[in-house]
């Protein structure tokens, strides 16, 4: 009797989703370290200098921080490799929260100086953690999860924030007590993902080689795909720096829009933004080929551009009101953020014919958005109209708007002429 041999079962994907999920808390608690002291207004506070106002300069110094830890993210990030890297984003995430007690130990003309310690390190997070996710078939799905997270997390830990500032806690203590109320999550969830398994062979066949890029090698990879790039992280830049100015200021835009701010509308008005981009981004993981799946990328961030410009000239039209004016400008802002956070840098790496890491791509365009968003920050307040923040918003929501489509049918152009040659390994036909 012949024995026929049994079929191999395919892999599992539970120890996958365990670490889009994992990784999914990692970043929704390290959030809960960076975004709480956005919540409180600190208006009784005096200003530090002439032109700057209290929370505009915590903020501005956060934000200092946070966009030189992107720029040193550039070399750690691509460089570093992967067994020490749960012990270090732990470390990292500790700093930060020692900054944040400095916050509400000092006096307060030292909360900028600790508010940029903070920032300093958390820059790093992101693309440490999306290193445990990219390069698989399923990158899609695993980065989907990782960017709902940040979508969530920043109105959910500003609620948290306010709601004990409500309860009677000092705004100076607040952050560092919601630091805390994270941090079991925080632990539990990335001793899971430091057992992610790697990328497997097909993953590897399907998404390329992932591993550590030295400067040469990053180099060289700028050099040869220099014109997208530049388009690319230029719109990246002003979108960073929009996303990073609603967040910080929600609560006084929803002031001036009249409906002053709960706690809850934080996180109320990003819930339908985050089902929106979680299927868009999901959609993604369907398209096998790299190059028709980074031309829906570059769709899904022009529909971004699109409804940013679109929704602001009907908000201002009238036509809709404050609240579907502002979950439209999320859905605007995240279609197109999302993609550039994991997605759009990990099907171009796939591209790529030798081994690097998407995370020296995601650290490069982080690096001119953070700093893009220091100066819309400056910008803002050194501004003759410093008291209407709605104006400001809406007019920065539309010079982004028309410069990212610009800017993003730029690139897709030259992705279409680059691989549209038959002879080419990563034609549009494959």
């Amino acid at each position: 009797m012949d024995c026929q041999p049994l079929p191999t079962p395919a892999p599992s994907r539970v120890p996958l989703f365990a670490a889009g999920l994992a990784a999914f808390c990692v970043y929704f608690a390290m959030y809960a370290f960076r975004k709480p002291v956005m919540a409180v207004a600190f208006a009784d506070q005096q200003s530090l200098w002439h032109l700057l106002d209290y929370k505009a300069t915590l903020i501005i110094a956060q934000a200092l921080g946070y966009a030189l830890s992107k720029m040193i993210g550039v070399k750690v990030v691509a460089e570093h490799r992967s067994d020490r890297r749960a012990g270090l984003i732990l470390s990292l995430i500790g700093a930060a929260w020692v900054a944040l007690l400095g916050f509400a130990i000092l006096p307060a003309r030292f909360g900028p100086l600790c508010l940029f310690l903070n920032g300093l390190p958390l820059g790093m997070i992101w693309g440490l953690v999306f290193r445990y996710l990219e390069g698989r078939r399923v990158s899609e799905m695993l980065a989907a999860m990782l960017t709902a997270s940040f979508i969530l997390s920043s109105g959910a830990t500003r609620t948290a924030g306010a709601l004990l500032v409500q309860h009677g806690l000092s705004p100076f203590w607040m952050p560092a007590a919601t630091g805390i109320l994270f941090a079991p999550l925080l632990v539990a969830a990335l001793a899971v993902l430091a057992r992610t398994p790697p990328p497997d062979a097909a993953d590897r066949a399907a998404r390329g080689e992932r591993a550590a890029m030295d400067g040469p090698a990053r180099r060289g990879y700028v050099r040869a795909n220099a014109l997208p790039l530049a388009m690319l992280i230029l719109g990246y830049t002003l979108l960073t720096s929009l996303r990073d100015f609603r967040d910080n200021f929600a609560a006084e835009i929803w002031a001036e829009l009249g409906n002053g701010a709960p706690a809850a509308m934080f996180s109320v008005t990003e819930v339908p933004v985050t089902i929106v981009v979680l299927i868009g981004m999901a959609l993604l993981a369907t398209i096998r080929s790299n190059v028709r799946a980074l031309l829906a990328i570059h769709g899904a961030i022009l529909f971004g551009a699109v409804v940013l410009g679109g929704a602001t000239l009907l908000f201002r039209l009238g036509a809709i009101g404050p609240v579907a004016w502002t979950v439209w400008i999320g859905i605007g802002i995240y279609s197109a953020y999302a993609p550039f956070s994991a997605v759009l840098f990990d099907r171009m790496m796939a591209l790529n014919r030798s081994p690097g890491n998407a995370g020296f791509l995601i650290y490069l365009a982080d690096s001119f958005g953070y700093a893009g968003s220091v100066g819309l920050l400056l910008l803002r307040e050194l501004s003759d109209d410093r008291a209407h923040w709605l104006g400001f918003f809406t007019a920065a929501t539309l010079v982004t708007g028309i410069v990212l489509a610009c800017g993003t049918l730029v690139s897709a152009l030259w992705f279409v002429r680059r691989y549209s040659r038959p002879h080419d390994g990563n034609a549009m036909t494959s």
